[in-house]
């Protein structure tokens, strides 16, 4: 719930508040996954006005400039586990603390950091409760988390709570009053809540950013994104998810549980929240058939996904609308068969650029009605990011790399942040909005202003300069 009173409650208060929800209401057992259903999001009521701003904007707000920052990393499984390497990887960064209720997996973590040649870090492991040790350490900056999605958002406020910055995986949270929690603490703490987005970080998302920007695709129109990736096995599989806390989430929500990695990119290029917004969402869903035939057709009588019953559509298909009138579509499919595609499409009034495979069409640089090579444009509208990491190490092509160290980059030389905690929110709204959507038969739900009316004013963004 959004507090009203200009008088915060105390650090105690609301973590012993979070670690219920975490271990009761939402009943999944913090890192390592649970069996329980979590209670359905609530539907933004329509028209509704925007919370009283409990603190100054976190808009254009850069962060402290250190040497060295410290980080903490709470979760350590297959995301989590990986993208420590990332930070151990950049110089002027030290990993000092680790949390995972799984020890073995905190001290693999562990290994690596002292393999890295830095000091070993402390290694919290008491429980599913301990990243709230892990928040109120006093030699940390930065708190990354990666765990399950209901964790996100009792851990990105305790992190804030306890004067850290904070990065977290897709989603952010996932009901709209966690979003709204979250903008107000960010502006009442004066710390960044970051959504690690890795796919604003692609060098083709890049690339369109600038091409967008520099008005080759004319007045924008429309874009698209997804992810429309088969999960099927990796979700049944017994071991490459710490329990089945992923795949439960398709017996509690009809809508698109992940938008971010198609919604994200598309928002950078129409300048979301810096002199445009998203301000409704219609969504539409299939039904629920691909989860059960794999079930049917791989898992043996007796496991316990057959007690489960799926709702979440197969496919879910978003139209979000922007205050300028432009269109942008989601959807999201992990049930059924389908080669990866996040589609990552532009299109404007002076031609169209769409992705896998990557093709483009522009006037006046193509005439013939033929899509063109996009790695053409790469000369000259490649990011800096990009140009001066060619081959970057990591997962995801590089663009993990590319993420962790434009962000503590940012930290380190005192930098406003690429993207902030008003974008977070939106590129999250899609999770409750659009099962509200489905649910009333594909009716508009209102986009909340999280900016409350500084979208209308133009700021940098992703595209922001190479730093001398």
């Amino acid at each position: 719930m959004n507090e009203q009173s200009p008088h915060d409650p105390s650090r105690r208060q609301v973590l012993r508040t979070t670690a219920g929800a975490a271990g009761a209401g939402l009943g999944l057992g913090a890192l390592a996954g649970g069996t329980a259903h979590a209670a359905e999001p609530a539907a933004a009521p329509a028209g509704a006005a925007a919370p009283r701003r409990q603190g100054a904007t976190m808009a254009g707000v850069a962060f402290e400039g250190r040497s060295t920052v410290r980080v903490g990393i709470i979760g350590l499984g297959n995301r989590g586990g990986g993208m420590i390497d990332n930070f151990l990887a950049l110089p002027g960064v030290r990993v000092v603390a680790v949390c995972d209720p799984v020890r073995a997996k905190a001290e693999r973590a562990a290994a690596k950091v002292v393999a890295a040649g830095q000091p070993a870090p402390a290694v919290h492991t008491n429980g599913e409760n301990d990243y709230e040790k892990l928040c109120a350490r006093s030699d940390l900056d930065f708190v990354y988390v990666a765990t399950p999605w209901e964790l996100h958002f009792p851990m990105a406020r305790a992190a804030m709570l306890n004067g850290k910055h904070v990065g977290v995986e897709c989603p952010v949270a996932m009901e709209l009053h966690e979003l709204w929690d979250l903008v107000d603490l960010s502006e009442r703490t004066r710390r960044h809540c970051v959504q690690l987005e890795n796919c604003c970080y692609g060098r083709n998302e890049l690339r369109v950013l600038r091409m967008a920007h520099a008005g080759k695709f004319g007045q924008l129109l429309h874009g698209a994104g997804a992810y429309n990736h088969d999960l099927r096995g990796l979700m049944f599989s017994p071991t490459y998810y710490e329990g089945p806390w992923r795949r439960r989430w398709h017996t509690r929500l009809r809508g698109d549980l992940y938008p971010n990695h198609g919604f994200g990119p598309v928002a950078n290029y129409m300048d979301l929240n810096r002199g445009d917004r998203a301000v409704s969402i219609s969504s539409f869903g299939t039904p629920a058939l691909g989860l059960a035939e794999y079930r049917a057709a791989h898992m043996p009588a007796g496991d316990p996904s057959w007690k489960e019953s799926y709702v979440g559509s197969d496919r879910t298909i978003s139209l979000v609308q922007t205050a300028k009138g432009r269109v942008i579509r989601l959807e999201h499919d992990v049930s059924t068969p389908h080669p990866y595609s996040r589609i990552n499409s532009l299109g404007g009034t002076k031609g169209v650029f769409e992705d896998y495979p990557a093709r483009i069409y522009l006037e006046p640089d193509h005439t013939n009605d033929q899509w063109a090579d996009f790695s053409a444009y790469a000369d000259e509208f490649d990011h800096w990011l990009w140009k001066e990491h060619a081959n970057p190490p990591g997962g995801h092509g590089g663009m993990d790399y590319i993420m962790v160290f434009r962000l503590m980059q940012c930290m380190r030389l005192g930098l406003v942040p690429d993207f902030d905690v008003y974008d977070a929110a939106t590129w999250t709204a899609p999770v409750p909005l659009s099962h509200a959507s489905i649910k009333a038969k594909g009716a508009p739900q209102e986009i909340p202003d999280f900016t409350r009316g500084e979208w209308r004013e133009a700021r940098s963004g992703m595209d922001s300069p190479r730093p001398a």
